[in-house]
């Protein structure tokens, strides 16, 4: 089991900046896949961001290329989203998932992920 926990969300003006944290618990943290999902109401939960177990790793939405960073700290076991330039389409409930059977790379596929967190709300004023 893995246990998750968003926090870092809020009311920001477009143009600002946030930083998402996800605290993980429960199982190796260096061994788990990280990815930043988001859900906009009557939409679908997409993939925002990936990292692979050491970080060597990357992955983005083409939508969030270049404003968003995603990282990693295994000694503090929490994944990290840093959110520039934030547009009012940003506007979602932000996931962190764990996938726990990847032994290479980063998927971008919300099947794939095996724990979430229960959300955290990133609203973006215009």
């Amino acid at each position: 089991q893995v246990q998750l926990v968003e926090s870092g969300g809020g009311l920001v003006q477009a143009g600002g900046s946030l930083r998402l944290s996800c605290a993980a618990s429960g199982r190796t943290f260096s061994t788990l896949v990280m990815g930043w999902f988001r859900q906009a109401p009557g939409k679908e939960r997409d993939f925002v961001a990936g990292i692979s177990w050491t970080g060597a790793k990357t992955y983005y939405a083409e939508s969030v290329k270049g404003r968003f960073t995603i990282s990693r700290d295994n000694a503090k076991n929490t994944v990290y989203l840093q959110m520039n330039s934030l547009k009012p389409e940003d506007t979602a409930v932000y996931y962190c998932g764990a996938d726990v059977d990847r032994s290479w790379g980063v998927s971008t596929l919300k099947g794939d992920y095996d724990y979430w967190g229960q959300g955290t709300q990133v609203t973006v004023s215009s």
